[in-house]
């Protein structure tokens, strides 16, 4: 077996043997072939795309190419989630103690940011002290203790991954939907959860920007999460404006907090809700969505999500009282109001251009060795199908200096659409897959 024989196949078109797949992720992650030979590869797989039992062969030689963490000894049902990302999406900030207050052991691996899109890595460094380094022994320590725990993605996770995702981002085959369900689901299983929820983001501010994207991704998820023998529940999600009233690192860490104490009901924590319940079904936990919805409703109300998080902050060395006390994050000296200029009801926000406003003001990467300033960032004071007076704010800028803040006012006035008729309110779950 040889690289050119693995590259011709797919260049004409003919399906894989899993030992071709197993061969070739263990020879990528070792580093035994050139770039230029995995992006000729990863060029003939975008044009001849991998099938679904292909597609499952290679998520698990990717999962194999490395360590898996294994968590036997840690409480059962071992969960994690994923989201494709959006503009606004600090889903799992809230999401992890929520579901360890519920009884599920969650050990997540994170991500960066890149583009509009934030990773929550960002968002938790932006917390003083907030580690994101956790080796796999603690990852399991800390979840043993307090149910949840977090880090940045390991070196030793699902390497052949890591190679194939960087020549992907460099080979115009980021689109290819079985490349990107091999990548989400091999790092998934590599971590050791037996059950994973899947938020696939659809809108202007995701990478899938239509429903018909959306649900041609969670399909090929599913299928390929059954076949590699992966408990998987999948909701699509609306991105068609900003997720919750916030979008910037620390920013969105305080409204996450301020969702945890029970006290800010809204379309976000709508959204924690769900896919709360949504993990607690998948898991065998509840039977039906509306028992998982309350099971975690109490949650929130009796306090004990909110301890959870504030366990969890201080285990990884963040100051747990940012959850209560944003004021304690890092703030932006210049903030400026954006109003409305019309009366009306708001019919549309952009998150795309919202997303794109905070990479500008420092907030997000166009590259990935960028540098982000954790207190930049934009908040959203009224959804899709609220009313609005000329003079009440859309928006609040937070800016390190007053020409970025200039800038962005010109961009987010763009942004909205206002209607002289009532326009319908957009609810955060378009469907369950």
């Amino acid at each position: 077996m040889t690289i050119l024989d693995i590259i011709a196949a797919k260049r004409d078109g003919l399906k894989h043997t899993k030992p071709e797949l197993d061969w070739l992720a263990s020879v990528a992650a070792r580093g035994e072939i050139p770039d230029y030979q995995i992006a000729a590869w990863l060029m003939a797989a975008y044009l001849h795309p991998l099938d679904a039992e292909e597609t499952a062969w290679l998520t698990l030689a990717m999962a194999d190419s490395g360590e898996r963490l294994d968590l036997t000894g840690l409480p059962k049902p071992w969960v994690d989630k994923h989201s494709t990302g959006g503009v606004g999406d600090k889903t799992s900030i809230v999401l992890l103690p929520l579901l360890a207050a519920c009884g599920l052991t969650v050990i997540k691996m994170s991500g960066r940011g890149l583009g509009i899109t934030g990773g929550t890595v960002d968002k938790l460094l932006s917390v003083p002290g907030f580690r994101m380094d956790l080796s796999p022994d603690q990852l399991k320590d800390q979840a043993k203790g307090i149910g949840l725990a977090i880090s940045g993605q390991t070196p030793n996770l699902a390497p052949a991954d890591k190679v194939f995702y960087a020549l992907r981002d460099a080979t115009a085959t980021v689109g290819s939907i079985p490349l990107i369900v091999s990548s989400i689901l091999s790092k998934k299983i590599a971590g050791g959860a037996e059950t994973v929820v899947l938020d696939v983001k659809a809108g202007s501010g995701a990478f899938m920007k239509t429903l018909d994207a959306a649900r041609e991704l969670a399909n090929a998820l599913a299928a390929t999460a059954k076949l590699a023998g992966l408990n998987a529940r999948l909701a699509i999600t609306d991105m068609s404006q900003p997720l919750g009233r916030t979008v910037g690192n620390a920013l969105e860490v305080g409204e996450a907090g301020m969702v945890l104490t029970g006290n800010e009901p809204s379309r976000f924590c709508e959204l924690c809700v769900d896919l709360a319940a949504l993990t607690l079904v998948a898991a065998g936990e509840t039977w039906d969505m509306d028992t998982g919805r309350e099971k975690a409703r109490r949650a929130f109300a009796s306090g004990q999500a909110l301890q959870k998080a504030e366990a969890w902050f201080e285990a990884q060395g963040g100051d747990p009282a940012v959850l209560v006390r944003p004021d304690k994050l890092p703030r932006a000296p210049v903030q400026k109001q954006v109003f409305a200029g019309r009366a009306g009801w708001i019919e549309e926000i952009h998150a795309d251009i919202v997303g794109q406003v905070v990479v500008e003001l420092g907030g997000g990467r166009t590259k990935k060795e960028d540098r982000i300033d954790p207190s930049v960032g934009v908040e959203v004071h009224r959804e899709v199908g609220l009313p609005v007076a000329s003079d009440q704010p859309v928006f609040t800028i937070h800016a390190r200096d007053e020409a970025s803040c200039g800038a962005a006012v010109e961009r987010l006035t763009k942004s909205v659409s206002i209607s002289l008729e009532p326009v319908s309110t957009i609810g955060p779950v378009i469907e369950i897959v």
